[in-house]
Formats: structure tokens, C-alpha cells, sequence
């Protein structure tokens, strides 16, 4: 018992900065007492004392503003920080090393008996106010962006944001080198590009990149099969891209950069 209080401890202290010492953690944080209740509440669930495990959830929801089924089933080293709000389903599993923010619902979408609630694999991170809807799997190691309403599975190691929730597709490293390349060619600092975040600005350059690169490879082999034919039509120069222009981009979107943080 005392080395699952003491690794309780040691994951807040992992993963909330705000964390000074062992005796503010025992006493401050309501969702170390949630999940100490909880352990209590489950092992009067599995011995068939219903009732009464019922009423530590109940006190548990009352005391800390989280409600976990006693039912549910949590692996070791759960995080869960600030805990309002909270909701965890009978059926609900969760795996070792997972965090869950305020406001988030481990829910079903069905009345009906049996597994309805989700199971959360290792190192799972819930953001703020997500909801979890569904007898499905989450991956180890995914990640479920704030506000996110997810009802499908979301594969090991994925990000999953929006409504309904979807997975943002992170480019693999030859694609970032070959929008770069092209960027730099066209002497063009590409906002955003090879940020992990979902920005429908970065995502429209990224694409625009793409593209540029497919039509300049298409460009060069016509050129090239032209002139084995003896065509000099492609011997002209393509028109010259001014760096002044792109510089007017380029200071533009650090100015609102630079606003945006300010404000």
C-alpha cells in the first residue's frame, strides 16, 4: 500500500511542475484522493458489496468534484489534474502512466449492458474537457486534444482533436525536407509548416508547397523530353521571384506573431 501511495506521489511530481513536496501532494490534490477512494471503491465492487462502494464513489464525488464508477478499472501511476468535472464510466479501463484533465468523460453512448465505455491504453493524455464516448480503444501513448469529442478508436501514439474527432497525420521527416527545399527556393520562410499543431493556415502552406513541388517536377521532365526532341522552348528563364516581396510575408506574420504573444 505504502509504495503505490509513494508512486502516486513520485507521478505528480513527473508530470504537474507545480508540485512542491510530498505534503502538499497528500493534501492538495483532490484527484490523488479521487483515485485513493476509488481503489477502495473498487475492491468493495469486486467482493459483491455494491452497495456500499456506491457510497465511497458518491463521498469521492462529493469531496473532490470527480465521479469514477467504483467499477471501473485503473492501472497504476494515474494522473489526474485539477479533476473537476471528471466523469469515468462503470467499464471504463484505463492503463498505467494516464493523465486526465479537468472535465473530461470516459462515457457511453449506449444503455445497453456489457462494455460501453472506453478503454485508455498506457500514457494516454486526455486534454481539458474531451469527451471519450464509446466501448473502443485509445492507443498507447495517443493523445486527445481539449474539447475533442471522440467516438471512434484512435490508433497508439496519434492525436486526436476537433468535433467529431480526427487524427492529425503528422508528415514524416522526407516530406518536411522536400517543402523546405521547395520554401527556400522560393525564398519563402513557410509559416508554420513543420509545426505538430492543427493549424488550418500551416496545413493550406503545406499543401501549397506540395503541390508547387509536383508541378516543377512535371515542368523539368517536359523540358527535358523537349529538348532531346531539339526543342529550345524551355531555354528561357522563368520569371524572377524578388526577395522583397517575400520579405513584406515574411514581416507581416512575425508582426502578428509578436502580437499575439503580447497579447
Amino acid at each position: 500500500m505504502f509504495e503505490r501511495l509513494r508512486e502516486d506521489i513520485q507521478s505528480v511530481f513527473h508530470r504537474d511542475p507545480a508540485a512542491r513536496n510530498a505534503f502538499e501532494v497528500l493534501t492538495c490534490y483532490p484527484g490523488m484522493h479521487a483515485i485513493w477512494l476509488h481503489r477502495l471503491g473498487h475492491i468493495l465492487w469486486r467482493n459483491n458489496w455494491k452497495w456500499l462502494a456506491r457510497v465511497v464513489s458518491n463521498f469521492g464525488r462529493w469531496l473532490t468534484g470527480i465521479e469514477i464508477h467504483p467499477g471501473a478499472k485503473v492501472g497504476r501511476r494515474f494522473f489526474i489534474d485539477h479533476g473537476m468535472g471528471i466523469v469515468i464510466g462503470e467499464t471504463a479501463e484505463i492503463g498505467n502512466d494516464v493523465t486526465l484533465y479537468q472535465g473530461v468523460t470516459l462515457g457511453g453512448t449506449s444503455w445497453n449492458k456489457g462494455k460501453r465505455h472506453p478503454t485508455l491504453e498506457d500514457g494516454v493524455v486526455v486534454g481539458a474537457g474531451a469527451k471519450v464516448l464509446g466501448p473502443f480503444t485509445v492507443g498507447a501513448g495517443a493523445k486527445i486534444g481539449s474539447n475533442a469529442v471522440v467516438t471512434k478508436a484512435v490508433p497508439a501514439g496519434a492525436t486526436a482533436v476537433g468535433i467529431p474527432g480526427r487524427i492529425i497525420v503528422k508528415s514524416d521527416d522526407a516530406v518536411e525536407a522536400k517543402r523546405k527545399a521547395i520554401a527556400e527556393k522560393l525564398g519563402f520562410d513557410a509559416y508554420g509548416v513543420s509545426e505538430d499543431m492543427p493549424d488550418p493556415v500551416a496545413r493550406a502552406i503545406g499543401q501549397l508547397l506540395d503541390h508547387l513541388q509536383a508541378v516543377d517536377g512535371r515542368l523539368e521532365g517536359m523540358c527535358g523530353a523537349l529538348t532531346k526532341l531539339g526543342s529550345d522552348y524551355c531555354a528561357g528563364e522563368l520569371p524572377e521571384l524578388r526577395d522583397e516581396v517575400f520579405d513584406c510575408v515574411k514581416d507581416d506574420t512575425e508582426a502578428k506573431g509578436v502580437e499575439a504573444k503580447v497579447g
